[in-house]
């Protein structure tokens, strides 16, 4: 059966030293005229919600969100060489990519990032991940405010592009809880990985299907991966169910 998996970015593909809360503190800056006095909280939400909670809690009413995306989008350019010298990519993923790239079009490997699209693409790009990605059927900060909600765009593009039916099985890989309620509310499978700042007991409280240390075994995750396409898609809870992403 084939499989969508679906990718986190920052701390699970890759590290961005601190160049990602960087990156909103200029959007801000370039929309108010100075930087942020409070510290930007970002604890895996979306840049919707990101941004939009960053106006609110210095009292200002946030700006249409097209402008917010473009001064996003300005930052995140102008930063892309500064991150390939912080930042790099988390052990083990490479390999990752490549053998699931090497599956061929019975996987699907994308990503699903609270990143607006052309920031996930500066953060791939920088580090030449994003070649081993098919981006174009991912999701992104801008469609929509909830993680959760991604999930169903990431399904959705990916099964009319590749002639998929919306039963295919999604499996989403990330590092916090919020990835993980976000799998679970959007009805994927989800393994998550201890390469941010959670620890494994935080994920599997959580409810993570699979916890690993990092992606370093590559045959293992592999494995976890070919299990879950091999027991389909699992029941997708309803809208109403309690919790944020």
């Amino acid at each position: 059966m084939p499989l969508i998996v679906l990718w986190d970015v920052d701390h699970t593909l890759i590290e961005n030293c601190g160049v990602s809360k960087e990156i909103y503190a200029a959007a801000f800056a370039e929309l108010i005229g100075h930087g942020p006095v409070h510290p930007v909280v970002t604890e895996g939400r979306t840049d919707r919600s990101i941004m939009g909670d960053l106006f609110q809690r210095h009292g200002l009413v946030p700006p249409p969100w097209a402008a917010v995306e473009q001064a996003l989008s300005d930052a995140g350019e102008a930063r892309e060489q500064e991150l390939a010298r912080r930042g790099y990519v988390l052990p083990g993923v490479r390999d990752a990519l490549e053998q699931l790239r090497e599956l061929g079009e019975s996987t699907v490997s994308s990503v699903l990032t609270g990143n607006i699209r052309a920031n996930a693409l500066v953060k791939l790009r920088a580090f030449g991940l994003d070649e081993m990605l098919d981006l174009s059927v991912g999701a992104y900060g801008a469609d929509g405010k909830e993680r959760f909600e991604l999930v169903d765009v990431a399904r959705r593009r990916t099964a009319m592009a590749y002639a998929l039916p919306l039963g295919t099985p999604v499996v989403l890989i990330g590092d916090t809880p919020r990835d993980v309620e976000a799998g679970l509310r959007g009805g994927a499978a989800v393994v998550a990985v201890a390469s941010g700042s959670h620890d494994p007991d935080e994920l599997v409280a959580a409810g993570a299907d699979t916890v690993l240390p990092d992606l370093r075994d590559t045959a293992g995750l592999l494995t976890h991966l070919s299990a879950i396409a091999q027991r389909g898609a699992p029941a997708r809870p309803g809208r109403g169910r309690g919790g944020t992403s």
